[in-house]
């Protein structure tokens, strides 16, 4: 299969993946908890900026269609997106001097989770004006399972795997 075909089809898988682990969820507060958080964070290390931000952009906005919150699709299409864009640059540039797998996750998923928070917060800021404050812990919790549930999936992912067969 030639490399152009293979990433194509690992970014439709991912997508699709990101959209089903997105639809999984557990309510917390103001929001709720989901694998597909994790899944934004790996689709960025594994499939790159370009192919991961795609792939985790579009596959969370299809939950947020699927689920009835059509109002978000257009902000967590970008927003997730340029977290798989920005933890894809921050695992693979900003951290290559360090070897351990779970300290360069954590590290990206912490970028990832500031744009999280601070992407929503913008974005209902404009819908609802102040209100928008009571998302942010929501928001922080969200974030904070995504990048735990990414540093224990990835090592584990990347144990079956080569970023070379992506």
């Amino acid at each position: 299969m030639n490399k152009n075909t293979k990433k194509l089809t690992m970014s439709a898988l991912f997508a699709a993946l990101t959209c089903v682990a997105t639809f999984i969820s557990i309510p917390s507060i103001n929001g709720y908890i989901h694998i597909g958080d994790a899944l934004v964070i790996i689709t960025g290390i594994l499939l790159g900026p370009v192919h991961g931000g795609l792939a985790a952009g579009i596959g969370s906005a299809l939950t947020d269609l699927i689920k009835g919150y059509a109002v978000y699709v257009p902000a967590t299409f970008i927003i997730k997106g340029l977290i798989a864009i920005v933890c894809s640059f921050i695992y693979h540039k900003a951290t290559s001097k360090i070897k351990n797998i779970y300290i360069k996750t954590i590290i990206a998923g912490i970028f990832g989770a500031c744009i999280m928070v601070v992407g929503y917060f913008g974005y209902e800021f404009v819908l609802y004006g102040k209100g928008a404050i009571a998302g942010i812990f929501g928001n922080l919790i969200q974030g904070i399972s995504g990048i735990v549930l990414s540093a224990i999936f990835l090592p584990q992912i990347l144990k079956i795997t080569s970023t070379n067969d992506l």
